[in-house]
């Protein structure tokens, strides 16, 4: 419903923060409050939880843990607020590299983790969490190929492959850009 907010830090508790807006307070759980300055302008990107009974609004400094937290909760078994705890336990990057070196291990030190949940990220991420790939450049053809790319069927692993292509022709246009992406794949 809101990818962000755009606001003033006005509270700041263990496990949220209250970020006004045109004067309207969101109470926004994020991952590490404290990291935040009372008084001071941020940009949180958002995700909504609704259940039953629970109106929740999360929020992250970047897009990278948000999509990492979305990826988290759709395992079985994790909901937001294991995902959460995830992320604010350690940094984003050795999440994400525990999940693509398939070290379950590792994952069992975060808060409500098990062995079987562990494995279970690892079975269901493994591949789906590099977004660094759609970082290297702020230009939007960049993700309108690799999305392209997905829905003919591509993985992860073989789009990161030609990224180097993508990345060398931006100055022509999306179908010559998607036309030697296909070369460089068959």
């Amino acid at each position: 419903m809101f990818n962000y907010i755009k606001g003033n830090v006005t509270v700041i508790r263990g496990d949220y923060i209250v970020l006004e807006n045109s004067g309207i307070g969101y109470q926004i759980r994020v991952p590490n409050p404290f990291s935040l300055k009372l008084n001071e302008d941020y940009k949180i990107y958002t995700y909504l939880h609704i259940r039953d009974d629970i109106r929740d609004l999360y929020g992250f400094i970047t897009i990278q843990e948000r999509d990492l937290f979305l990826k988290l909760i759709s395992v079985k078994g994790i909901g937001p607020k294991g995902a959460i705890a995830i992320i604010a336990s350690d940094s984003i990057d050795k999440v994400i590299n525990a999940i693509e070196s398939k070290n379950a291990k590792y994952l069992q030190r975060f808060p409500g983790i098990g062995p079987k949940a562990s494995q279970q990220i690892v079975l269901d991420l493994y591949g789906k969490v590099n977004f660094n790939d759609n970082q290297e450049s702020n230009d939007p053809k960049v993700s309108i190929i690799q999305d392209a790319l997905k829905s003919m069927g591509y993985n992860t692993s073989e789009i990161k492959k030609v990224n180097k292509v993508i990345l060398d022709n931006l100055e022509k246009d999306n179908n010559e850009i998607l036309k030697l992406v296909l070369k460089n794949l068959i």
